[in-house]
């Protein structure tokens, strides 16, 4: 029975994954990411996570058929690696993949994608609905976006297309991104910016608020948590989701989704105040196609069955092409 592997790399924690040729998954190890002191150390914890992942069912990681890695970026394609990744402590530098994963498994077919392109690829393999035009977005501690425009899933030539979060939202450039520029979508609605973007608002409004603004613990689930209660949380909500209707309208308008698929950490934690308002909003912004905007069916398993996805079609997610 051929097997097939899969890896969710993040900037916090990593997963391994062994199924079969149906994609479904036997087997699982979770690892912390290491944080250096070099990139190396990431690689082994990958390549220890694949071997444990294996030894888990009794396979030899030699027997694996594919493998697939949805990981953080910045990416390097023609290297097969990551590039100085943002969300990792300086000076880890780069961080190979490809080639120690075809060394472990004894494969060429090893397909390397940033995260939110593994979580389209597995969306296109799992969903119900998957037309050749969709889109996976998630909103979580950034933004970011996986494409299949006619049936082909967009990576760009380096492998870092779909950094949507970073698409210019306000022109006024009223709020600086975490990577320096100014007005991007990913600094008024991402999980690490919603509680700096309340604060913000609250300054600049004078607001009478329940919310523990001031505390160093503020987060987005407290913006979120108080929105029922609190007329200034309601309207931090209101506000996010103006700038989340921009953002997904300009995505609606590039790639003619029919389907955007919705996972991170702030639409699974909150899909009715995150989705809905957008959802009503769509229609009157959006010229072309009002796509069907939907929360991810597999959670926080999207990037990990993405993964698994990519090694068993050869990085298109399309059922047909599994070999």
């Amino acid at each position: 029975m051929p097997y097939y592997v899969g890896v969710d790399l993040g900037a916090t924690n990593l997963r391994a994954a062994v199924a079969d040729e149906e994609g479904v998954v036997l087997s699982t190890e979770r690892r912390a990411t290491p944080n250096g002191p070099s990139g190396i150390a990431v690689t082994e914890a990958v390549l220890a996570a694949i071997r444990a992942a294996c030894a888990d069912v009794g396979v030899d990681p030699e027997d694996v058929t594919a493998a697939g890695i949805g990981s953080i970026g910045p990416l390097d394609l023609a290297d097969g690696s990551i590039d100085n990744p943002a969300n990792l402590p300086e000076g880890i530098g780069r961080i190979p993949l490809v080639g120690p994963v075809r060394e472990l498994v004894q494969s060429e077919r090893v397909y390397l994608h940033n995260d939110t392109v593994a979580g389209v690829i597995g969306e296109r393999f799992h969903s119900d609905r998957n037309p050749d035009d969709m889109v996976y977005l998630t909103i979580s501690s950034g933004i970011g976006a996986g494409v299949a425009v006619d049936g082909d899933v967009l990576s760009g030539w380096d492998g870092n297309a779909g950094e949507v979060g970073h698409m210019v939202v306000d022109p006024d450039g009223g709020r600086t991104c975490g990577c320096g520029r100014d007005g991007h979508w990913e600094a008024y609605c991402s999980g690490n910016n919603i509680p700096r973007y309340a604060r913000q608002l609250a300054e600049e409004r004078g607001a009478d608020t329940a919310m523990p603004v001031d505390s160093e613990s503020f987060s987005a689930k407290d913006v979120f948590d108080y929105a029922d209660s609190d007329d200034f949380a309601s309207y931090v909500v209101e506000k996010v989701a103006d700038w989340n209707t921009l953002g997904i309208t300009n995505v609606a308008q590039s790639y003619a989704p029919l389907v955007i698929y919705v996972g991170g950490a702030v639409a699974l934690n909150n899909p009715d105040l995150v989705l809905d308002p957008v959802r009503e909003r769509l229609d009157t912004t959006v010229f072309n196609n009002v796509p069907d905007l939907r929360l991810t069916n597999l959670g926080d398993d999207v990037v990990l069955q993405g993964a698994v996805a990519s090694a068993l079609t050869a990085g298109t997610g399309d059922r047909t092409n599994i070999h």
